[in-house]
């Protein structure tokens, strides 16, 4: 239950959930949305969708968490980081915003359907919200304003935003065939057809070093197809992609790449294919594979299921109104304090709120 929903909120667009709130989305998106930004929220409001509203303190858990599970893994130098002119720590705002709004308005489109938190569901989100706020050390309590009412309050909104996601897709369950989930194994050689500069920013070759590195392309399929070299000391030789091997089902690779793969038998290697990264030499490994093509049977279905939530989604929050407190968002920034730790808001829902 805690899965689906946490796969699905990253999934949906910044515009689901706040249309032109953060000024993004298309012209048209912006016109057809109700968005009204005033001076008429209570202290600490940061937003109001319709009737339900969003505080600092309860940004501040999403936000704070967050920036903790980044640092944990790559540090906190990571905040240098940013792509074009935006930094990483705006984007992880921006996404923390996104992400509680999505849970408020989902929370909104659950009263649509009257779907509710059952009495135990309350009960696990009293029980976690105890848990998680035990947790806390002082300076985290006072630093994100939080108690554990607020607490209690996020763990049934998201609870509730997972069970109006499961109510709407509960009967989507369609036949996958073998054909359609197929996925085939292949390695490859690829002979790159640009460069990198020194902001990591692509540069298309000449068409002199792009003829260079097609003679090299040839050079290559021509050692693949004598039967005397082996394939895996071709790539070794020749390959610039780092990895060698990929298994992948219909849609998921480069289109070219896909349909040489796809008709090529097994131990057989295609003509020289083009696209954007450069030049491939491929040879099938297997052209089905059991497990993968279960695996992603099972993919697909969830695919399907996001795609029918997120049509009842756009269509519903499309039509709320929104209203964001442009000041008091501007004042919510990345707590910079060592006794600031907590990260584990998501994981102590995932141990409360399980599938039935």
């Amino acid at each position: 239950m805690a899965g689906d929903l946490k796969n699905f909120v990253f999934v949906l667009l910044l515009v689901y959930a706040l249309g032109g709130m953060a000024g993004c989305g298309s012209s048209k998106e912006v016109a057809d949305t109700k968005v009204v930004l005033t001076t008429g929220f209570a202290k600490d409001e940061i937003f109001r969708i319709e009737s339900i509203s969003c505080t600092a303190p309860e940004i501040m858990v999403y936000l704070t968490n967050t920036q903790n599970q980044y640092e944990s893994v790559y540090g906190p130098e990571i905040w240098k980081a940013n792509a074009e002119g935006v930094t990483l720590e705006q984007n992880i705002k921006d996404t923390a915003l996104a992400r509680i709004a999505q849970i408020k308005s989902m929370n909104l489109l659950a009263a649509e359907h009257g779907v509710e938190l059952s009495v135990q569901e309350k009960e696990s989100a009293a029980a976690a919200a105890k848990v998680y706020y035990g947790s806390l050390n002082e300076t985290e309590r006072e630093k994100m304003g939080v108690t554990e009412a607020i607490i209690e309050k996020l763990y049934a909104e998201y609870g509730l935003a997972n069970k109006v996601y499961n109510f709407i897709i509960r009967d989507i369950n369609p036949e996958i065939s073998d054909d359609e989930a197929r996925t085939i194994t292949v390695q490859h050689i690829l002979i790159k057809t640009y460069a990198l500069d020194g902001a990591g920013e692509k540069i298309e070759y000449t068409a002199a070093a792009k003829a260079e590195a097609y003679d090299k392309a040839k050079e290559a399929l021509a050692l693949a197809r004598d039967g005397e070299t082996d394939f895996e000391q071709l790539m070794d030789r020749y390959s610039e992609d780092s990895k060698g091997l990929y298994s992948f089902g219909k849609g998921d690779m480069e289109p070219l790449f896909e349909e040489a793969a796809f008709n090529l038998g097994k131990g057989e290697v295609s003509d020289i294919v083009e696209t954007k990264f450069g030049y491939h030499i491929i040879k099938c490994v297997t052209t089905f594979d059991r497990a993968e093509t279960d695996a992603n049977k099972v993919k697909i279905v969830e695919e399907r299921k996001k795609e029918v939530f997120g049509q009842e989604y756009d269509t519903f929050v499309n039509a709320l109104t929104r209203n964001l407190n442009e000041e008091a968002w501007e004042q919510v920034a990345f707590i910079r304090d060592d006794r600031v730790k907590t990260a584990d808001f998501f994981d102590v829902y995932e141990e409360y709120f399980v599938e039935d």
